[in-house]
């Protein structure tokens, strides 16, 4: 049976389930699987390396599928000269894009740009502080990320478990849980703890359409929970990363130098290019690459749409049948 929320209403789309925007994969190939999936899928304007090369991306995901998708805009220091974000939220706004996602910095100069464009506008936040601001900016649905999550968890180091329960309590507008979600039963714990869906990244990786080469992905069915690493914790630019070579080398390196840990001394491991390079490669320990702690619940590699139909058929399941099989009728004596 359909589940319906107040997300899945907000975006039109079949199931509460939405693809976060991803540096590297978040690609219209596989924004248009999870849209035709039923789910909301969402492309990252700067994989696409420049504001109008974004269009092409928005121009060839619309070939790609009939069905509500998004753009993400992810705000974030740069080693070098920062990328043309205004231009970036231009093209988003005369490609006429009806979903936008915004992560990072504060959206706030963004989202009034969006909002007067008539766009939907979801946020991710790691703190319900966060959250509040971005409801004040008027965002629409807020995506709370608990540090389960790949990239960037914050410092706040709020697991899901009470961050979602705390956003039911504190926040007016509807959100979603995003970090850790590998499953049907933790998308039916998201709902019962007040959120209105889910936003997964790591777990699309690990699907068919995916760009990542097969060794990541295998990497990945491979992992336990404990194979990502938390570095650049010191700087307070936390990453999430998988637990490969160059991580665990960053790893050591922050541990050793203690206080006098400097970016300096790992940018030669964690810059992009060498990230990509590895990924053209398939070298799965050649550079950083972002991963949550749900590679530890990943298993298979399947098509998104097998993926799609495997998370519904288990949450209603989870909600059907074991949790309404708790539920006992009381006495009336």
């Amino acid at each position: 049976m359909p589940i319906r929320t107040r997300v899945t209403e907000m975006l039109g789309i079949d199931h509460p389930i939405i693809m976060g925007g991803m540096t590297g994969v978040g690609t219209p190939e596989l924004a248009a699987a999870v849209s035709n999936a039923g789910g909301l899928g969402i492309i990252a304007i700067h994989n696409a390396g420049s504001p109008e090369e974004g269009r092409k991306w928005i121009r060839r995901l619309r070939t790609l599928t009939s069905k509500p998708f998004g753009v993400n805009l992810t705000i974030l220091p740069s080693m070098g000269k920062p990328p043309p974000y205004d231009e970036y939220a231009k093209v988003i706004i005369e490609e006429g894009v009806k979903i936008v996602e915004t992560a990072g910095s504060s959206p706030k100069k963004f989202i009034r740009r969006f909002k007067e464009a008539g766009l939907i506008t979801i946020h991710k936040c790691v703190a319900i502080r966060h959250a509040l601001s971005a409801e004040r900016y008027g965002v629409d649905i807020i995506s709370l990320d608990g540090m389960e999550c790949a990239g960037h968890p914050g410092e706040e180091d709020i697991g899901n478990f009470v961050l979602q329960a705390k956003g039911a309590v504190a926040l007016s507008k509807p959100f979603v849980c995003s970090g850790g979600v590998g499953n049907g039963s933790q998308i039916a714990a998201a709902l019962a703890l007040g959120a209105d869906g889910v936003n997964c990244g790591t777990r699309f990786c690990a699907t068919k359409e995916c760009n990542w080469p097969e060794s990541f992905k295998s990497r990945m069915v491979e992992a336990s929970e404990t194979d990502t690493v938390l570095m650049l914790r010191r700087l307070r630019n936390t990453c999430r990363v998988f637990r490969n070579d160059v991580a665990e080398e960053v790893e050591q390196i922050e541990s050793e130098k203690g206080e006098d840990f400097d970016f300096a001394d790992v940018a030669h491991l964690v810059n992009g290019k060498r990230g990509r390079e590895a990924e053209r490669r398939g070298d799965a320990d050649g550079g950083i690459w972002s991963a949550g702690q749900v590679v530890g619940l990943i298993d298979a590699i399947p098509s998104v749409q097998e993926l799609m139909d495997t998370l519904v058929k288990e949450t209603e399941e989870a909600v059907c049948s074991r949790l309404a099989s708790m539920v006992t009728p009381r006495s009336r004596l």
